[in-house]
């Protein structure tokens, strides 16, 4: 499984995911710079998601909706703030309503992603910090790290394709 390790940290905010694959940069890159690629692998597979919208540059913005298997539907937005292809981008992530309106009742947190050259495949760090402990809690409460775990062990099997 790609991921091998995940840190949850109250007192900083953070919560990091590190992964390693065996696929080159650039092709972990394609992932997230693809639509079609994203929808495969980002929401755990019983979550699968449609990329609305997809601008992966300074102040662009990505837009989603993850499909549960009862049919309920779940929106969310990147607000897309640094790009250095093919080795990281920011965002922030928040979830939305069906029209893409942020939801002010749920955490939104600050993303980096970084992709590096590692035994020659890739290491992905994905570090996410929320606004508060209460924040980050919430969506550990919510299954966060089981979610975004399966989400992004999905990746080998696309680049692998």
């Amino acid at each position: 499984m790609p991921v091998t390790d995940v840190r949850q940290d109250l007192d900083n905010l953070t919560l990091t995911i590190t992964a390693d694959f065996a696929a080159p940069v650039a092709r972990i890159w394609q992932v997230y710079a693809d639509p079609r690629q994203l929808e495969k692998v980002w929401g755990p597979p019983t979550y699968p998601a449609t990329v609305v919208e997809h601008d992966l540059s300074p102040g662009g913005r990505v837009t989603y909706v993850m499909t549960g298997p009862e049919g309920d539907k779940h929106a969310g937005y990147w607000q897309i703030t640094a790009v250095e292809e093919p080795t990281s981008f920011s965002f922030v992530d928040g979830f939305a309503d069906l029209d893409f309106n942020a939801n002010p009742g749920m955490p939104v947190s600050t993303n980096v992603y970084t992709f590096t050259e590692h035994d020659g495949g890739t290491r992905a760090i994905y570090v996410s910090t929320y606004e508060s402990a209460e924040a980050l809690q919430q969506v550990l409460d919510m299954g966060v790290v089981e979610g975004a775990t399966s989400a992004i062990n999905q990746i080998d099997d696309l680049v692998g394709s």
